[in-house]
């Protein structure tokens, strides 16, 4: 979205409007109540703090009105617009808040930049303390998430987080696939994402009192023989979907980085009950089957189970579709070694 060929974006309304608002509201109430088990709710964008603080309060207050205290709600914000009253009003309807920062400012504002191309990473530390100052902000904060730049040096980066006194962070690798290899993957067999994480990892493990760190954590869990909760990792299945501002219910907007027609089809509207409609349609269904990798190389794969062949965007070419393992195949190859590594270590201490 935005870089890989999708401009969808430039037809949708800058903002979801009272009616639209109105509808999805509705609708998630009836999902709810349709299903029987509660759901996340995530506001993202683009920008979800352009909506303004009044209107953020009244969003708020037509999903706690349909969802109760049972669904969570949060906001994934680049933190410039945080103030007072978008605090006040997270607060008061039990929102959590995650600002997405990549770490230091060198590294933060070599692709974070304002529409004129000033840096905003002074900006978005602005904004985390004044979060973190809020009356309620250790309830509030739920941590950060950060882009994977494989450049950068990631025990800078860990400690950089680590001082910031960060809940958590949500390490994200960079959308790509086997067509258009992500930022810093010079092929799909070399491992620069991997030796980068395995750098936060070996920070991590000799961290007495880490912030938590969502796909170690889930991938370790997965080691043991637990169970893992992250998208793109083990086999666990999705439900995700997305509401545009004019209320176009679609897939996971990740896909838009790869097919166009898997990212852009629009089957329904909100309103009338059609987000539930759309969860249990025959595309809705296709969509969770296809996040079991299919590729020969994943089923004979030994770490299957932990890797979970990736995030299904990941494994896309022009020739075969998703028929692929992830691009990230060989850095998650790499990383769940180091992890072994690690793990039998500690094994063996405790044996001692």
């Amino acid at each position: 979205m935005y870089h890989m060929g999708d401009d969808s974006w430039r037809y949708q309304p800058k903002r979801l409007s009272p009616e639209v608002q109105s509808r999805v509201c509705a609708d998630l109430g009836d999902l709810l109540r349709s299903q029987g088990r509660p759901f996340s709710v995530v506001l993202h964008g683009g920008e979800p703090l352009l909506l303004g603080a009044s209107r953020l309060a009244a969003l708020f207050a037509d999903l706690r009105a349909e969802l109760g205290d049972v669904c969570g709600i949060s906001i994934q914000t680049n933190g410039v617009l945080l103030n007072h009253d978008v605090l006040d009003a997270c607060a008061d309807h039990g929102v959590t808040i995650s600002v997405s920062i990549d770490g230091p400012a060198k590294i933060h504002d070599r692709f974070r930049v304002d529409l004129v191309g000033r840096p905003t990473h002074a900006k978005v530390l602005a904004g985390i303390e004044l979060l973190r100052a809020h009356r309620w902000g250790g309830h509030l904060f739920s941590g950060v998430l950060a882009v994977v730049d494989p450049s950068s040096d990631p025990a800078t980066v860990y400690d950089w987080f680590r001082d910031l006194g960060t809940p958590s962070v949500d390490f994200l690798y960079r959308d790509g696939n086997h067509d258009e290899l992500p930022y810093g993957k010079a092929d799909p067999r070399s491992v620069e994402y991997g030796r980068w994480i395995c750098g936060i990892l070996d920070r991590y493990v000799a961290d007495p009192s880490p912030f938590r760190i969502r796909m170690l954590d889930d991938m370790m869990k997965l080691l043991l023989g637990g169970n893992g909760v992250k998208e793109g990792v083990g086999l666990t299945d999705y439900g995700i979907l997305v509401i545009d501002t004019d209320g176009s219910i679609k897939k996971n907007d990740t896909l838009k980085s790869s097919s166009p027609r898997d990212g852009f089809s629009s089957v329904l509207f909100a309103g009338d009950g059609a987000i539930a409609r759309f969860a249990s349609s025959g595309e809705f269904m296709e969509y969770h089957r296809s996040q079991r990798p299919s590729s020969a190389v994943c089923q004979a794969c030994p770490i299957l189970k932990i890797c979970g062949g990736g995030m299904l965007t990941h494994r896309f070419s022009t020739s075969r579709g998703y028929d692929n393992p992830t691009v990230f195949c060989e850095d998650q190859q790499w990383l769940v070694a180091r992890m072994r590594d690690h793990l039998s270590g500690h094994l063996d201490k405790a044996a001692a």
